[in-house]
């Protein structure tokens, strides 16, 4: 395990560099084994010589039952944004309700868009087929799917919409290259699925290799994800950083985490300009919640990382070579507990206390960690500024709910145009079923109507406004609309399926 110190180094937010003395931290004790992880790594990284005065705020299941539909009130708001440095044990959100992810909502909110997982073995401590595993996740954190705008339109369709914005894009590559370079990486790999979410994922992909070009000593390549998965779970030795939109790293990491020998051992760090977080990777576990029986190092893990960045290296190293020297002992919770490689099989608490008992011990066979307090590891980046691109209304889809068939859909449409612009193509679920369409292809209550200015003709707001208006008074059951642009020239807007 060479160079461990990268793992727990994230760059340290506006506000958080060359603190000294107590440092005020916000502490949340969660949800489901929250409470129980929440204490055993408090109480070790207090034995450690952490310097830090905790601040508990409630969060989670007990306010949504309450009636907290947010899962937090603005007391904790308020302790988040003075001490700009929260340390989360996993929440439950309610299934069901409307119930909006807490987690999403902390990142989001207080601009937390980098999302740091790194994934190691502990070979040959802890089982795994992958001994050589050393690798980051940087998880883009703030959008994709996980702005969550969802919306039922018909009997037969929900949506989901994905979101993905340059700045946000350019954030998160700069960040991963930051990373690899400040700690001595050598390639930082892009995952993405542009090969058909061409405009989201295809701005991903675009800015990746922009961003590439300011680090030509850094490798760089991109895989689609799909094959890209298949290549971590089978070969995770071949990556080094890992860079990716919201859903991917959050879906990724977990597997990588696993592969490498345990969710329940993984930490991440949050990193925005102004404050940060630092948790487990993993849940709740509700079903474990009062066994004493949950793995604390994620969260501890976590912790060391809090403890490098509010600038206490030695306390970080102490506690981390401690937990080192334990999981080399053999000394193990549950989840990585195997015979034969495994000494003892030890609850939640008892973990904790031999994590305690070893403190001021280095490990004997994997490498102690040394922490330093070098200050800034690199600036959180930020966006840089564009110059607004030429903007030009050429059509508008409707999206329309109708159990007709889409040959009299079409004729409706087409009843309703005043000219200058016409019905271009209508979809289903993305596949164009007018004009020429297929009668094999399946299709729902759900038809996206596009209509276009003809060549040498404008399209304006009032020409939609006027469409819609027509289409109302026709009985047409329109659900959505969606204006579409170029942007200097170029279509903001995807062909459909076929077309």
């Amino acid at each position: 395990m060479n160079d461990i110190n990268t793992l727990v180094s994230p760059p340290r937010a506006e506000g958080q560099s060359g603190r000294s003395g107590t440092v005020p931290i916000t502490v949340a004790y969660g949800d489901g084994i929250g409470p129980e992880i929440m204490e055993a790594s408090l109480r070790v990284l207090m034995a450690g010589g952490a310097d830090i005065a905790p601040e508990t705020i409630t969060i989670g299941e007990q306010l949504y039952l309450s009636g907290n539909t947010a899962g937090i009130d603005p007391g904790a708001w308020e302790s988040l944004r003075r001490t700009r440095v929260f340390y989360k044990a996993p929440i439950t959100t309610p299934q069901g309700g409307g119930y909006k992810s807490l987690n999403v909502t902390v990142r989001k909110t207080l601009g937390l868009y980098a999302n740091i997982r790194p994934c190691r073995s502990y070979a040959p401590f802890v089982s795994t087929r992958h001994p050589g595993m050393d690798l980051v996740i940087v998880r883009e954190n703030e959008e994709d799917l996980y702005a969550g705008i969802e919306h039922r339109q018909t009997d037969d369709v929900y949506q989901c919409l994905k979101l993905i914005s340059r700045p946000g894009c350019e954030k998160i590559n700069r960040y991963a290259f930051a990373y690899a370079q400040a700690y001595g990486r050598k390639k930082v790999t892009c995952f993405t699925k542009d090969n058909i979410m061409k405009l989201t994922d295809g701005l991903f992909h675009k800015v990746f290799r922009e961003v590439a070009e300011a680090y030509p000593d850094i490798e760089n390549e991109h895989w689609i994800i799909d094959i890209g998965a298949a290549k971590l779970a089978d070969t995770p030795e071949a990556f080094d950083v890992l860079v990716m939109p919201n859903l991917y790293g959050d879906v990724l990491s977990d597997v990588a985490a696993q592969i490498a020998g345990s969710v329940g051992l993984a930490p991440s760090a949050n990193i925005g300009e102004h404050c940060a977080m630092f948790e487990a990777i993993h849940g709740s576990a509700p079903r474990r919640a009062g066994k004493n029986s949950a793995n604390p190092s994620g969260l501890l893990l976590a912790g060391v990382m809090m403890l490098v960045h509010i600038g206490q290296p030695e306390a970080a190293a102490r506690v981390h070579n401690a937990w080192l020297r334990t999981i080399e002992d053999g000394i193990h919770t549950d989840d990585i507990f195997k015979p034969g490689v495994s000494k003892e099989r030890v609850s939640t608490s008892a973990f904790a206390d031999a994590v305690i008992a070893r403190m001021g011990l280095t490990p004997v066979h994997l490498d102690s960690v040394a922490y330093t307090a070098s200050g800034e590891a690199f600036p959180v980046p930020t966006a840089s500024p564009r110059k607004p691109a030429v903007k030009e209304l050429v059509g508008v889809d409707i999206f329309v709910h109708s159990t007709q068939p889409v040959e009299e859909i079409a004729r409706r449409m087409q009843a309703t145009i005043t000219g200058g612009y016409e019905l271009a193509m209508i979809t289903n679920r993305g596949v164009k079923v007018w004009p020429q369409g297929l009668p094999e292809t399946f299709c729902t209550d759900h038809w996206r109507c596009r209509f276009l200015a003809q060549p040498g003709q404008s399209f304006n707001p009032a020409m939609v406004v006027e469409l819609l208006r027509r289409l109302t008074l026709s009985g047409v059951d329109f659900v959505k609309t969606e204006h579409l642009f170029t942007f200097d020239g170029e279509p903001g807007f995807s062909l459909g399926q076929g077309q």
